[in-house]
């Protein structure tokens, strides 16, 4: 089977984007991870598959698959390139679009230059909803709780932006064993879906570093829905503007949230790389 594809990235979070509205796409498991391959395969951090809505209030509907070939149920970044990616393969002359993703819909903010403002949704800090196993204790209102990796307890802000995180405040984002400390907390009985990991390091009440170890993919060059986590979990400590630049290792994303009971937005860049072929067994 021959699929054509395009490849893109948001401040280095890298799509492979699947047109799946003018003809039809199945990709199984393993065919996700044969692409996601950076060795063998195009490589990218998540596959997006964009089909007609199921829902009459979408103009999209859009998949999200992570290098294990696992679903995810949100991507910032993601839902940005795929706003781009409409406009460019001319799906959609609107410079507003609504995607259907999973049961929720989300706006796209389209500007003439085909800078992409994405909606996350409002964030849940309900633990049931993350979801999470652990007991709230009272702490709720700041959305931080406490995680033992052995001998070690630290604080992370645990809530859902239609997937889960946990965000550890840290006093240096570069020098933070992410690729230690992330699996770990991945593997508590706490998540029993796993969870995205951020490490962020507050400069100042509007700009923040951010470095996250994602479920199913590994530490990033950023992450769209990580940023948000980050932000919001700031905001609720008191430490953050509803304003924030976030620099991650590809580059800078905006996240904007004006507080409980509002939808976060996330701007930054978007760029196409390339287009092709894939054949798939």
């Amino acid at each position: 089977m021959q699929i054509e594809f395009t490849k893109m990235h948001g401040a280095g979070n890298d799509f492979v984007v699947v047109d799946g509205v003018r003809k039809s796409i199945s990709l199984s498991s393993e065919q996700i991870q044969a692409i996601a391959n950076r060795h063998t395969g195009i490589g990218c951090d998540q596959l997006l598959v964009i089909e007609p809505p199921k829902r009459a209030d979408a103009d999209f509907e859009y998949k999200i698959f992570n290098a294990d070939g696992s679903i995810a149920g949100q991507c910032g970044n993601g839902a940005r390139c795929v706003g781009r990616f409409i406009r460019e393969q001319g799906l959609s002359p609107k410079h507003e679009i609504t995607l259907q993703v999973g049961e929720s819909l989300r706006r796209l903010s389209l500007s003439p230059s085909l800078d992409v403002k994405a909606e996350l949704g409002a964030p849940m800090f309900d633990l049931a909803a993350v979801p999470c196993a652990l007991s709230a204790n009272g702490q709720g209102s700041s959305a931080e709780y406490e995680l033992k990796l052995g001998g070690v307890t630290v604080n992370a802000g645990i809530l859902s932006m239609g997937n889960p995180h946990a965000v550890i405040l840290v006093d240096d984002c570069a020098a933070t064993p992410v690729e230690k400390i992330g699996p770990m907390i991945q593997a508590l009985d706490a998540f029993p879906d796993s969870v995205n990991v951020g490490f962020m390091e507050i400069k100042s009440r509007n700009t923040a570093s951010l470095r996250v170890f994602e479920r199913g993919v590994g530490e990033t060059l950023a992450c769209g829905s990580g940023a948000c986590a980050a932000v919001v979990y700031g905001i609720k400590l008191g430490l953050l503007s509803s304003e924030v630049t976030v620099d991650v290792p590809g580059g800078k994303l905006v996240v904007s949230w004006a507080g409980d009971g509002d939808d976060v937005w996330l701007a930054g860049p978007v760029e196409t790389v390339f287009q092709g072929k894939v054949n798939l067994r």
